[in-house]
């Protein structure tokens, strides 16, 4: 076998030539390669296309780094030292975060999970400490060596830790219970007090084979679950293994020995299949490149190299065929939170476990596997292995051949079965921001101020600022001796929650009002072994949603007045006067990763759930906002950058009226803070960050509303999304008018919003068909003038196609017009004859307008045709309630002259109304020789009918 030489470069000098344990790693792309030794308190960032260039250098720790790890999204390093300490640094820049934690003694190893929500630090104290990356928290710390940790190794599918100590001793861990699942001793090397070098050992890329060094300076493979021997790799090291990492894809592994030489391993093959030997130094730590074949190699001397080409040509590459695992999550890596599929809230999702610390075991892999195997096979494992969870006793042997057999069947299938199953969306708080260490950060942000929290010596600082400093009260800050998590405030007070802390630490809630005419207001309960998720304020209410599933429903003075038990956990909540939105989940995750969820939205002054149903989200998304609009309308936003609203027509839809992606700027996030009637409030962030920080102050800017409209053919997006918007602003107008007229409230002050919003239709109306005739798209045309409101718009299109030329089109549009009117004619005798019961009269189409054909013979009393102008204030104060209702069913409206922008404000209230039928009319010509008559000026309690309501449209 030919022997190649790899070229070594000096990273770091070791004083005295005293041999160190070395540590290096690379970036996901591997761009980087980092480098750290136990004898210096630098870490190196080296740019491996570039060797000859100085690498950046990090110098933070008082004593020699032991350990370096970095997270699975390459934008978190962390380094643990001999000075007891574990510190943070944002990657690649090298700009230190924070402290997350400290030893007593030495620490040797650091390991990021998977998903990089949790870092395992571990050395000399013989307990492992599993830190929540999210808030910087101690998750659990795991006991069970006699010695000195020197290994560590994540389970890929995220179920087990393994560790290795200087003694030989093999742990496995259950994550999310913290039980020793087995404890196999004496099966690795015992290293003794040497630490230049280290026991380790590591997972399969797949999770299913666990390889630790062995006593015959061999590597032994074990079973993921049961812990048994499965095989050795045997060849030509003559002393016993330091180091091994596998390939990417899990086709091959690397071991380094104390006897200065590397082996590559074919594992199908079980054979050695090429070396490289060091004369003088031996190898104590190597890193597969992740992207390529090539190994980065450093020596207990400082130097490191890059052996490239390891794999023959004629072999498949390392970085082939990789198994899929889940997305990766971001957890507390804040310096890039692009991507947070699977950390949502923050959640130690390999731990079962959320921020709060409540446990919640997941479903077991192994529980998983049995339903992939046949009868035959389940009765063969025997009853162990359909425990739940693998027990410490040596279990039954499997029959490897049938094992093997279903492997080649369903290829992938036991990691894809795992992988594909996202963990549910864990609970969160609309405006709150995620903990960072040291830094002050949001409870609470949204339209109307913002509540701020930062921990100092021991407790917390709460200030509550609103965004109107003039109109708004001042509310003295608090100090916060429960430690709270989240909070919503309105106009009239605040509310606060914190989780359980341990056993004893009870969910405290807490309201407190920004005044009172009592002197002691404040008020706030304790819930005994169940723990407040999400809390939402409103008109005189207090809401908090439990992990019992449990919706509270409390007084503004704490009177406990509901306690409703809901479907399923709890997403999210939000309040706006008497109405109370709550997101729960509606099932487990689809099989395509997609979260199910589920509204509902309470009235609590009325005791009523008006409305229910699923809350959509974008493909692979989760819900990142949730709350209403200043006007009282529900919204959503997701983690892929859309809005949706909720609207009742179709039965009740959601509509999606922003979208990220459309606004074309890949290097911001939007953080949501509200919504008016047309445009959004938010944060530009510029990326990696996600979120706002507290100082300096955010600033917010105001997006556009827009529909996701595909590229019309008239090159009129712009139009179309302006008609589109309006037509659903005029709609929810017009059912808030007809809501409000059934409860007997006087719906006329939105009837001037109402009357804005068609006449500013019409106008974008009328330059669509333009666009429309432009384009020869002439059939569109005329479905959009079927659309106008107005008597004017509508001959305004007459004149317009007239102008282009288009005498077809201008026949069309006419007839639409006689056509209308005559229907609106006779609609309008009909209801006065019903309701007056006055003598017929001959009508014909002398009373239409000029240009008409149509003759037309209809007992009625003799009308004008229809008038268009706006009702006078002193008619609207004498109307009846069956006066509303027609108003509101089109019967009342009065529509504006579109385009008419030079006529008088004073012209546009003049009072005309039909004449009586026993009333004298004044008879006039006009230059066609068509009579009108002018309207009579006895004054009329009923305002007359439009004919160009939609509700009149045919």
């Amino acid at each position: 076998m030919k022997v190649r030489s790899v070229k070594m470069r000096e990273a770091h000098t070791q004083k005295g030539g005293r041999a160190s344990f070395c540590s290096v790693v690379w970036d996901q792309q591997a761009q980087h390669l980092v480098t750290a030794f136990s004898s210096g308190v630098s870490v190196s960032i080296h740019n491996p296309l570039l060797p000859s260039a100085a690498p950046k250098i990090l110098r933070h720790h008082r004593d020699g780094v032991t350990a370096l790890a970095l997270s699975p999204n390459s934008t978190c390093l962390a380094s643990g030292s001999v000075d007891h300490s574990v510190k943070l640094y944002k990657f690649p820049g090298g700009e230190f975060e924070t402290n997350i934690t400290r030893f007593t003694l030495p620490i040797r190893l650091l390991a990021f999970n998977k998903k990089g929500s949790m870092l395992a630090a571990a050395g000399d104290d013989e307990g492992i400490k599993l830190i929540n990356t999210v808030d910087g928290s101690i998750a659990r710390v795991l006991k069970g060596h006699r010695g000195p940790v020197t290994g560590l190794a994540f389970d890929p599918n995220g179920e087990y830790l393994a560790s290795l100590d200087s003694t030989g001793t093999v742990i496995i861990w259950e994550l999310h219970s913290g039980k020793n699942l087995h404890n196999l001793k004496g099966i690795a090397p015992d290293t003794g007090v040497d630490i230049s070098t280290m026991n380790v050992l590591c997972w399969s890329p797949d999770g299913e084979t666990l390889a630790i060094p062995g006593l015959r300076n061999d590597v032994v493979m074990y079973d993921r679950d049961t812990a048994e021997r499965l095989f050795s790799l045997r060849g030509d090291h003559n002393q016993p293994i330091c180091f091994l990492c596998w390939s990417p894809n899990g086709k091959y592994i690397a071991t380094s020995g104390l006897d200065k030489q590397i082996l590559i391993w074919d594992v199908d093959r079980k054979q050695d299949i090429d070396r490289q030997k060091f004369d003088e130094r031996g190898v104590c730590c190597m890193a597969w490149k992740p992207i390529g074949n090539a190994l980065a190699v450093i020596d207990v001397m400082g130097k490191y190299g890059i052996w490239d080409n390891v794999i023959p040509s004629s072999m498949k590459s390392p970085t082939e065929d990789i198994p899929l695992q889940g997305k990766n999550g971001n957890g507390f890596l804040l310096f890039d939170e692009e991507d947070q599929d699977n950390s949502v809230s923050g959640s130690l999702s390999d731990l079962g476990e959320n921020s709060n610390g409540e446990f919640e075991p997941p479903s077991s892999r192994k529980r998983l596997r049995k339903h992939s195997l046949s009868k035959e096979n389940l009765d063969e494992d025997g009853e162990d292995e359909m425990d739940l969870y693998p027990k410490v006793e040596p279990h039954k042997k499997r029959n490897r051949s049938v094992k093997e057999n279903l492997d080649n069947v369903n290829v992938g299938f036991r990691s894809t079965m795992v992988t594909s199953k996202t963990k549910m969306q864990d609970a969160f708080q609309p405006g709150v921001t995620p903990v960072q260490p040291g830094k002050r950060r949001f409870l609470c942000y949204n339209m109307l101020g913002s509540i701020t929290t930062v921990e100092h010596e021991g407790y917390s600082h709460i200030e509550i600022d609103f965004h109107d400093t003039g109109s708004s009260p001042r509310v003295p800050s608090m100090t916060d001796h429960f430690g709270f998590t989240m909070a919503a405030m309105n106009e009239n007070g605040s509310v606060f929650a914190n989780p359980c802390k341990g056993e004893k630490n009870m969910s405290t809630l807490m309201y407190r009002p920004f005044s009172s005419w009592a002197s002691n207001s404040e008020w706030s309960m304790r819930f005994e072994g169940e723990e407040v998720k999400v809390v939402a304020l409103g008109a005189s209410w207090v809401a908090a949603v439990t992990s019992f599933n449990y919706l509270r429903i409390f007084t503004e003075g704490g009177m406990q007045r509901h306690v409703i038990s809901l479907d399923g956990p709890v997403v999210t909540a939000s309040g706006f006067k008497d109405k109370l939105a709550v997101v729960i989940h509606a099932s487990d995750c689809l099989s395509s990763n997609d979260q199910v969820l589920e509204f509902r939205l309470f009235n609590i002054q009325h005791g009523t759930q008006p409305l229910r149903g699923r809350l959509p989200l974008t493909p692979g998304s989760y819900l990142s906002w949730f709350g209403f609009s200043e006007e009282g309308q529900l919204y959503s936003y997701d983690s892929k950058g859309v809005l949706r609203l909720y609207t009742s027509q179709f039965g009740g839809s959601w509509l999606p009226v922003f979208s990220a992606i459309k606004e074309k700027k890949s290097d911001e996030n939007y953080w949501m803070v509200g919504l008016n009637t047309n445009k959004l409030v938010c944060v530009v962030c510029k990326k990696p960050e996600s979120f706002p920080q507290v100082v300096p102050k955010p600033i917010l800017t105001l997006m556009n509303l827009s529909f996701p409209l595909a590229s019309s053919d008239l090159g009129s997006e712009a139009l179309e999304n302006e008609f589109m918007m309006n037509s659903m602003h005029l709609f929810e107008i017009q059912k808030k008018m007809e809501e409000m007229v059934n409860a007997g409230l006087d719906a006329s002050l939105l009837d001037d919003d109402a009357f804005n919003l068609e006449a500013a239709q019409d106008r974008c109306i009328l330059r669509l068909i333009a666009s429309c005739c432009n384009s020869d798209k002439l059939v569109r045309a005329t479905e959009l003038v079927k659309l106008l409101s107005l008597e004017k718009s509508m001959k305004g299109a007459i004149k317009l196609v007239t102008a282009l030329k288009l005498p077809n089109l201008a026949e069309k549009f006419s007839s639409i017009l006689e056509e209308r009117l005559l229907n609106e004619v006779k609609k309008a005798t009909e209801t006065d004859l019903k309701e007056n019961s006055f003598a017929p009269i001959t009508f014909t189409s002398d009373t239409l307008p000029s240009g008409s054909k149509a003759s037309t013979q209809i007992e009625a009393p003799k009308l004008s045709a229809p008038l268009f102008t706006k009702k006078n204030k002193t008619q609207e104060a004498g109307k009846d309630g069956n006066n509303k209702t027609a108003m509101v069913n089109g019967s009342v409206k009065v529509k504006q002259t579109v385009g008419d922008e030079t006529s008088d404000k004073k012209g546009k209230e003049e009072v005309q109304s039909p004449p009586h039928p026993h009333s004298s009319s004044i008879k006039s010509t006009n230059k066609h020789g068509v009579n009108k008559s002018e309207p009579s000026l006895v004054p009329s309690t009923t305002r007359p009918s439009n004919p160009f309501l939609k509700s009149s449209i045919k």
